[in-house]
């Protein structure tokens, strides 16, 4: 089945239907649970074996109110709501209307952060969202891991995404009664071109944060106070035929920072390419913070990852990627089973 040209596409407002997954339905009554799990090791500098692991379990429950909508609730817990002691990432009400779009109330990451699009990556290193191999090869200093909108989960926030269409999908999201920040607001949009050879996607997102403190935007970047922080990236992707070329860029500014900061620029680009149950991926990430302010010292830090991805079932993958980031060369390879 061919993709269409959304690759690395953060966006999870999914419906029931996955051939991968627990599930029952009972007239208006839906029910459905997806897991996936990786296991596999990492060896910074090829001579020092660690171990590497991720998970992801995702439950939804739906409940058919009447012809073309839906209430239903969502909970996920993964690898990342673990590392950071937060087991409420994703714990959300939904209310869907096949006319209008949909309404998520709860903790969750903002419509500006899942309308992005991302990089090409086919490995289980998640490029895209808080890079595994910074867990295990530390960066000298503060980087921007991935290149789309974030104002985290840790705060209340309301989303409403409007029903997608063959030309885009916008979204716009409000945060607050957290003790991260005063408030958030978030935006994007997504224009689709699905028709033809040559498929291809375009995200824009904003966000304005006010008065963030001991905000911590990914573990890899120090937790801010300052007066604001607003963000805006591009995420673009062109698909012909099993080829797949992306590139996006985020940019963060915060006003007058007390102590360390973590904003900058976060960019990169990559390519993929699918043939039967074999894909491979070349992607290169770039990060630098500290370029606003004069007083604090700037931090560049280069990525380069090759990865090999093969599909033995549609329950059970096998991958490879070899790359050098903070100046360390790795290679890493694990298996990742689907339910």
């Amino acid at each position: 089945m061919k993709k269409i040209a959304f690759v690395g596409t953060l966006l999870t407002f999914a419906t029931l239907g996955s051939a991968n997954a627990l599930q029952f339905s009972d007239g208006r009554n839906a029910f459905k649970i997806n897991a996936s799990g990786t296991a596999g090791i990492i060896e910074p500098d090829f001579n020092n074996t660690l171990f590497l692991g991720d998970f992801d379990v995702r439950a939804q429950y739906n409940y058919a109110v009447a012809a073309g909508q839906t209430l239903g609730f969502i909970y996920e817990l993964d690898a990342d709501a673990v590392d950071e002691h937060n087991y409420l990432h994703d714990a959300f009400g939904l209310w869907e209307s096949r006319d209008f779009g949909r309404i998520e109330v709860g903790f969750t990451e903002s419509a500006a952060h899942k309308l992005g699009v991302g990089l090409p990556d086919v490995g289980g290193l998640r490029v895209n969202h808080k890079p595994l191999f910074y867990k295990k090869i530390k960066p000298e200093g503060h980087v921007i891991p991935h290149t789309s909108v974030t104002s985290g989960h840790d705060s209340p926030r309301i989303n409403l995404v409007s029903v997608p269409t063959n030309v885009g999908q916008y979204g716009l999201s409000v945060a607050g009664f957290g003790k991260d920040f005063n408030y958030a607001v978030d935006g994007g949009v997504k224009f689709r071109f699905p028709d033809g050879k040559l498929k291809s996607a375009l995200s824009l997102g904003a966000s304005f944060i006010d008065k963030p403190h001991k905000f911590e935007h990914t573990t890899y970047t120090p937790k801010v106070t300052a007066d604001w922080r607003s963000q805006a990236s591009v995420g673009f992707n062109l698909q012909y035929n099993s080829w797949i070329w992306g590139t996006s860029v985020l940019a963060i500014y915060d006003k007058n920072p007390v102590g360390n900061t973590g904003d900058g620029i976060s960019t990169g680009t990559g390519v993929s390419y699918d043939i039967l149950n074999y894909s491979v991926s070349l992607t290169y990430m770039y990060s630098q913070t500290g370029i606003w302010h004069s007083d604090i010292k700037n931090y560049n830090d280069n990525s380069v990852i090759g990865s090999f991805r093969y599909k033995y079932s549609e329950y059970l993958q096998m991958w490879t990627s070899i790359g050098l980031t903070s100046k360390t060369p790795f290679l890493s390879t694990a298996l990742k089973v689907i339910f």
